[in-house]
C-alpha cells in the first residue's frame, strides 16, 4: 500500500494555509500539517481562529484539492501552559478535520510535563484528535528514550512524533524504536541532512528551522530508520534557505515526494 505523504508547514513557511495546500496538491501530495500557532519571532504562525476569511480560504482549498490535515502545531508545554488556553487551537484543528497536534517539551519538570500533556490530550481527544509529544535535543525531552518515557507516564492516549533529523542528531537507538508501538507513532517526520560527530546548539536550531535536505541528499541513513519505524504517513519537514514563490515550491515539494517514494521503494520493494 502506497504511504500517505504529507508536507510540514515549516517547508515553507511563508506560504499562508489556503496555498500551502494548493501548492502541496500541485506537487501531489496527500496532506499537509499547518501551523496555527506561531513557534519563533522571525518566522510566522496562522492562527485561524482569529482570521475567519483564512479560515474559509483554507476549508476551501481543502474540499476542492481533497487534501486533508495530517496534523497542527505545535504547542510548547511549559510550567505555565494549560488546556483551557488552548482550547481555540484545538477547536480549529477538528474544524480542520485535522487528526494530530504537535507537543514540544519547554518544561524541565518531567514529570509536570507529563502531567501538562494528560489534561491536553483529554481536551483534544474530546475534539477527536490525538496529541504526540516531539523530542529535540536542546530541550528537556532531547532524545528518544527521554521522550518514550514521559509518554507512558502521560497516559495511553499519549503518543509520539519521531523526526529522522532529531532521531540521528539526539544518537537515538534503532533497537529502541524498533520496540515502541506502532500505535504510539501516528507518523514520522522526515528529512536528511549532513552527519557530523557533535553539534552545537547553534548548529542544531540552525539545520532544524532552516536548512534540511531531501532523502538521500544528505548522510543520515535513512533507510536504516525506514526499516524499523512503523508503517504510518509521513511529513516531509525540509526548510530550506531560501524562500521561493507557490510555483518553485510546487516543484521542490514534488522532488522531496519523488526521492521520498524511491527511498520507500528501496526499502520495501514488494
Amino acid at each position: 500500500m502506497t504511504r500517505a505523504l504529507s508536507i510540514a508547514h515549516l517547508s515553507a513557511i511563508q506560504l499562508s494555509p489556503p496555498t500551502l495546500i494548493e501548492t502541496a496538491a500541485k506537487a501531489g501530495l496527500d496532506a499537509v500539517g499547518l501551523r496555527l500557532i506561531k513557534v519563533t519571532p522571525d518566522s510566522p504562525g496562522y492562527p485561524l481562529w482569529q482570521d475567519a476569511q483564512m479560515m474559509r480560504e483554507t476549508k476551501s482549498a481543502l474540499r476542492h484539492t481533497g487534501l486533508s490535515v495530517n496534523d497542527i502545531e505545535f504547542v510548547k508545554v511549559t510550567k505555565e501552559t494549560t488546556a483551557e488556553s488552548l482550547l481555540p487551537f484545538f477547536d480549529c484543528g477538528a474544524d480542520l478535520g485535522a487528526k494530530t497536534a504537535i507537543l514540544a517539551p519547554y518544561d524541565d519538570d518531567l514529570s509536570r510535563l507529563a502531567d501538562t500533556i494528560t489534561a491536553l490530550s483529554e481536551a483534544a481527544q474530546v475534539r477527536g484528535i490525538g496529541v504526540v509529544l516531539e523530542f529535540f535535543p536542546w530541550t528537556s525531552v532531547p532524545d528518544l528514550q527521554t521522550c518514550w518515557q514521559v509518554v507512558q507516564t502521560a497516559g495511553d492516549d499519549v503518543g509520539l512524533l519521531v523526526d529522522s533529523l532529531h532521531f540521528d542528531r539526539s544518537g537515538s537507538s534503532l533497537e529502541l524504536l524498533a520496540q515502541i508501538p506502532a500505535a504510539r507513532m501516528p507518523f514520522l517526520h522526515l528529512c536528511d541532512a549532513p552527519v557530523q560527530d557533535s553539534y552545537t546548539t547553534e548548529e542544531l536550531l540552525h539545520t532544524a528551522r532552516g536548512e534540511r535536505f531531501a532523502p538521500g541528499d544528505g548522510q543520515i541513513d535513512l533507510a536504516a530508520f525506514v526499516k524499523v519505524a512503523p508503517n504510518v504517513p509521513i511529513g516531509l519537514e525540509i526548510p530550506r534557505p531560501t524562500a521561493l514563490d507557490p510555483e518553485g515550491y510546487a516543484k521542490a515539494f514534488a522532488d522531496f515526494a519523488a526521492k521520498t517514494r524511491a527511498l520507500l521503494k528501496e526499502v520495501s520493494p514488494a
